[in-house]
């Protein structure tokens, strides 16, 4: 289920077995006059998931019954594109890497500011949530020679429908909404994910490598999602895929 744009009140699910940050995290969401619904197993969490509408996800990495990241990824094979907020321990950086290139859309670490915490939320449903008036923007995209469905989620080409991660989606609506413009990956950190993760520049890195291999002819080489050497990259309309 994807999140609901007619609905005033954020919906915000939280899965977090830990009892006593879970009330912390309910306390501090009040601010946003948000309907919350608590569970503490990820088992649970993908029921509640798959069948009301969320505004966000707000998950713990480390879950009874399915993991968070098991959790993330389940969500976006089924081609649900909510937005996820993973919570993880401080020490552990490779899954923090791997809940963003699984398409989770922002982390914070634990221990947290619940101010912090608040201020990520807002973020994420500023970037989600669209304005009536900008609902009526054409659903597609057409660059070079594929086609985005922004509304669908979708991408294809001449050799039919690819098959886009969230974030792999998202770098490349960014990148055709840009043609020709250079971005430095910290931009690009900024603009797709949300917060300029410093020092996560080679998650910019892995995802553009993972969607070269999808759009390009030979990734090795590629033509469309080019490297700007000691800048960053840009997408290049001008060839056809």
């Amino acid at each position: 289920m994807g999140h609901n744009t007619a609905r005033q009140s954020p919906r915000i699910l939280l899965v977090e077995d830990d009892y006593d940050i879970a009330q912390l995290v309910q306390l501090h969401l009040q601010d946003l006059n948000a309907e919350v619904q608590h569970c503490d197993r990820g088992d649970d969490a993908l029921v509640f998931a798959e069948s009301k509408f969320w505004d966000i996800l707000i998950l713990d990495l480390r879950l009874p019954g399915m993991s968070g990241l098991d959790l993330c990824r389940r969500l976006r094979e089924q081609g649900n594109y909510l937005p996820i907020l993973m919570l993880t321990a401080k020490s552990s950086e490779l899954d923090r890497v791997l809940g963003l290139e699984l398409g989770a859309d922002d982390y914070v670490t634990k221990p947290f500011s619940p101010i912090e915490l608040v201020a990520r939320v807002k973020s994420i449903l500023r970037r989600t949530s669209q304005p009536p008036s900008r609902t009526i923007e054409t659903d597609l995209l057409s660059c070079g020679s594929f086609e985005i469905n922004i509304k669908n989620r979708t991408v294809s080409c001449d050799q039919g429908e690819l098959t886009l991660t969230a974030k792999e989606f998202d770098l490349l609506l960014y990148f055709a909404r840009h043609p020709g413009q250079v971005f430095r990956r910290s931009e690009l950190l900024d603009k797709v994910w949300g917060y300029g993760h410093e020092g996560y520049e080679h998650t910019v890195n892995s995802h553009i490598n993972r969607l070269r291999a999808k759009i390009e002819k030979n990734p090795a080489t590629p033509s469309h999602i080019i490297t700007v050497w000691g800048v960053g990259y840009k997408l290049d309309m001008t060839t056809t895929l």
